[in-house]
């Protein structure tokens, strides 16, 4: 394997791991009273100024943020304003799923984007789109029919999570088409939601991130004080900052940092297989920090979630080469 291959799966896999993170940080958050959009509104005011802050750093940077056009500074707003449906249906239904079965339900967005991709962008020719989206669908079902009764979060929260991966998938679709994506036989349909924008990519893509991060940040802190939540410093109490900045640093601007840096290395189609390393890592960390378990038949359906990710990005992968 060549250094360059090798730094690209390196980075996918720490990308990976921060977003996998984000349900990790977000529960002692909840435990500490501050509801999900008081947390959005402070990860991505973190996230963005850590990303401006690197951005700044380095004149290489700099130039690739002069170099951008208005368009793609639009398309980028754009984009960052829509993430906000990504978040915030994730983080509503976190406050009451536990963060192992959330990992296992969003992971279904892989196979819609691959069904969706054959209407709306770049598809995946063949049947193992459709395949892929059987399989995962059952296992989701599995996980989601495997919950212990003693211990089953609240339908509206449960209905909340559902709907998770339907949302990303559509804005993976939608930043797509905005960054000028059309129908053909490509291999970016799969890339994951968090950053699904690197088509038509900058050479740099730290401008990317601090625009977009900057316009989720701006939307949600304007949602949570039109919701009236309480977002002032001295309103958020001590024992949560700690968690709000790790959100903000490790599941948000490195994380999202990483993707897009191992994406430009081994291609986004690959990057999206090595990310199917995220809710393993979930799971595996919530089990021993959160003390939260999976009975038998929901691990048999996230193994099925996982082999419909792998199904769909193999096939593609397969044709690439």
């Amino acid at each position: 394997m060549d250094r360059t291959r090798a730094v690209g799966i390196a980075l996918v896999v720490v990308s990976a791991c921060g977003f996998g993170s984000g349900a990790l940080f977000a529960k002692p958050i909840y435990a500490n009273g501050v509801d999900w959009m008081t947390l959005l509104a402070w990860r991505f005011a973190f996230a963005s100024a850590l990303s401006w802050g690197w951005l700044l750093i380095w004149p290489g940077q700099r130039r690739a943020l002069r170099a951008l056009s208005r368009r793609r500074i639009i398309v980028l707003l754009a984009l960052g304003v829509l993430y906000m449906g990504n978040t915030g249906s994730y983080y509503a239904g976190l406050e009451t799923v536990d963060a192992s079965l959330a990992a296992l339900i969003v992971y279904l967005y892989p196979a819609l984007v691959a069904v969706m991709s054959i209407r709306f962008a770049r598809r995946l020719q063949g049947r193992r789109a459709w395949g892929a989206l059987a399989i995962a669908t059952a296992g989701v079902a599995l996980a989601v029919g495997g919950i212990d009764p003693r211990h089953a979060p609240p339908l509206h929260g449960l209905l909340i999570m559902l709907g998770t991966p339907l949302v990303y998938a559509v804005w993976i679709i939608l930043a797509a088409r905005l960054s000028g994506e059309r129908r053909a036989s490509a291999d970016e349909a799969t890339a994951p939601p968090h950053d699904s924008e690197t088509t038509a990519e900058p050479a740099d893509s730290a401008p990317t991130a601090a625009i977009m991060l900057t316009a989720t940040a701006i939307g949600w802190t304007a949602t949570a004080l039109v919701f009236g939540r309480p977002i002032a410093p001295w309103q958020v109490p001590t024992d949560a900052w700690w968690a709000l900045f790790g959100i903000g640093l490790l599941a948000t601007a490195l994380a999202m940092q990483s993707f897009y840096a191992g994406a430009r290395r081994i291609g986004a189609a690959q990057a999206s297989l090595v990310s199917t390393v995220e809710p393993i890592y979930t799971i595996t960390l919530a089990a021993l920090l959160l003390h939260e378990s999976l009975t038998p038949i929901q691990i048999a359906g996230g193994i099925m979630v996982i082999m419909g990710v792998l199904i769909a990005q193999t096939g593609q992968m397969r044709r690439r080469q």
